[in-house]
């Protein structure tokens, strides 16, 4: 008797197991890092980062923005966007040699960053600027038209640098979507950018694409405050990032050969939903 209780329960708890074992191979398969090639292309060239990865010189890339550049809701500031990036863009461009700086600063918007952005451009020279911007204007003021001359502002210091530029706009999360500006924001961003002639990266729609068509809950893509983006989604959004900016400078005049062998842009691998 006692020896059927212990293989029952040895039983039960290798089925326990194997269960608890495929659920979280689904739960991996699930949230693989998947290329969203038409949600993240950039809609205009960027003529220096093209010219300087063909010829093989240092790309320097200055990531401006607020918390979720400096990575709050990442396990650790090697899982920030930033960083994940600069790893990303070293793997599909092994000739090239990429550094990409992480200036984001909690709570900041365009205007506590525009006064930085200037001693950053100085002293950094910087290829390119990805602008991660918008998302503190709606928690901290009515309205968003009194952004936009802001961020012309900015997009004008960094192209009078010779840097090129991308905005990257709000996350797409619980705290942001309650605000009604949520999506005019994420259109003045668009606009804004248009009339600059500069790329928008589009967060927003990528994470919603991750939540809505691929269907994973909020909290799996998000940190637990449902605010800041965690590991899996600050790499999967600099995955996507780097394939863009791979596939901007593969589509330059230019590009031949091309920057990528072959000149085509190599799949987006698998980012682990766990570190």
């Amino acid at each position: 008797m006692i020896r059927s209780r212990f293989l029952l329960a040895a039983l039960a708890a290798a089925c326990t197991t194997v269960f608890v074992a495929r659920a979280e191979a689904l739960a991996m398969k699930r949230l693989e890092c998947q290329a969203a090639v038409d949600l993240v292309k950039l809609s205009k060239p960027l003529a220096k980062i093209s010219a300087r990865v063909l010829r093989g010189e240092e790309l320097k890339i200055l990531a401006l923005g607020s918390s979720s550049t400096y990575g709050t809701g990442a396990s650790g500031a090697e899982f920030s966007y930033p960083s994940r990036l600069e790893r990303e863009l070293r793997a599909l461009l092994p000739k090239a040699v990429v550094k990409v700086l992480n200036r984001g600063i909690g709570g900041e918007d365009a205007r506590q960053m525009l006064p930085r952005l200037d001693r950053d451009l100085a002293a950094e020279k910087p290829d390119l600027v990805l602008w991660q911007v918008g998302t503190n204007a709606l928690l901290g003021e009515a309205g968003v038209e009194q952004q936009a001359p802001l961020i012309r502002d900015g997009l004008r210091r960094i192209r009078a640098a010779g840097a090129d530029a991308i905005l990257i706009d709000p996350q797409y999360a619980p705290y942001v979507l309650r605000d009604p500006d949520a999506r005019p924001m994420v259109a003045l961003l668009a606009r804004i950018a248009d009339e600059a002639g500069v790329p928008v990266f589009r967060r927003f729609a990528l994470m919603q694409h991750w939540h809505e068509a691929r269907e994973i809950a909020l909290p799996d893509i998000l940190a637990p405050d449902l605010f800041h983006m965690n590991d899996w989604s600050y790499g999967c959004l600099a995955r996507n990032l780097a394939a863009a900016l791979v596939a901007n400078v593969n589509a330059a005049p230019e590009s031949a050969p091309a920057a990528v062998a072959g000149g085509a842009i190599p799949p987006v691998m698998p980012v682990s939903a766990t570190r």
